[in-house]
């Protein structure tokens, strides 16, 4: 088994392809930074397993089918396809710029679009599959000053339950992951862009998210690696256009 993992050079992406890894795939990390990339398959061969770092800037066409080529040529047929890349943006809605908007959307939708277009065609060949979007609990509901991230992230669901339809019977899922704040660098600037706008202290911030989580702390990148892997086994086949939650406990 081989899985791709995009946005895999921090975070949860870190996470899920050392969980994919210890299941025995071979995995590929993409991201727009070679250095935070090579760190993390540096780290998965060191432990004995398969790894390899391809640059990628989802946004781009010609990236992604750089990416994609070079992924099959590294190791073979990929099976499992985990969209993890990301941005975040925060602002108030009259002061959402066009500029923050489309590179919201660029981001989070539209680079998912371009790389799953990239791996389904060989997947449908193969009659198997496994496409996980990490999206947000922000995809399944709003709140304030999120306007351009929330609505990229209802695209993503979006456009995972369509694509979940047209794949109906072919033995290839398309599944998302919801996670409510989780403690990742993204998570971090995050945190200092609000800081900055709203001159409150950095860690009255964190303060502030922690209480907003059920549990009372943030989610934990390998929990989220924990909800992708669910949608990975044979069994989970039944599981298509589905949206996983993890709202933190």
């Amino acid at each position: 088994m081989a899985a791709v993992v995009t946005g895999g050079g921090r975070g949860i992406g870190v996470a899920v392809a050392e969980a994919l890894a210890e299941t025995g795939c071979d995995v590929v990390v993409t991201a727009r930074s070679e250095a935070e990339i090579e760190a993390v398959a540096e780290g998965l061969r060191a432990r004995g397993w398969t790894a390899h770092a391809v640059v990628c800037d989802v946004t781009d066409p010609e990236s992604v089918a750089a990416m994609a080529d070079r992924a099959h040529e590294l190791v073979g047929n990929v099976d499992i396809l985990v969209n993890n890349a990301g941005v975040a943006s925060s602002a108030p809605f009259l002061k959402v710029t066009l500029e923050q908007w489309e590179q919201v959307h660029r981001v989070n939708a539209t680079g998912v679009l371009l790389v799953t277009q990239a791996f389904v065609p060989a997947m449908l060949e193969r009659g198997w599959g496994r496409i996980v979007n990490v999206a947000s609990l922000a995809s399944l509901g709003g709140g304030r000053y999120m306007t351009a991230y929330a609505a990229s992230k209802h695209a993503l669901v979006g456009m995972a339950r369509c694509l979940a339809d047209e794949l109906a019977g072919t033995g290839v899922t398309v599944n998302s992951v919801c996670p409510n704040y989780v403690d990742t660098p993204m998570t971090d600037e995050n945190i200092e862009r609000i800081a900055a706008k709203t001159g409150k202290d950095t860690d009255a911030v964190r303060a502030g998210l922690e209480e907003m989580q059920p549990g009372g702390r943030l989610i934990t990148p390998r929990e989220v690696a924990h909800a992708v892997m669910t949608f990975m086994p044979e069994e989970a086949g039944a599981l298509q256009g589905a949206e996983l939650v993890v709202r933190g406990g």
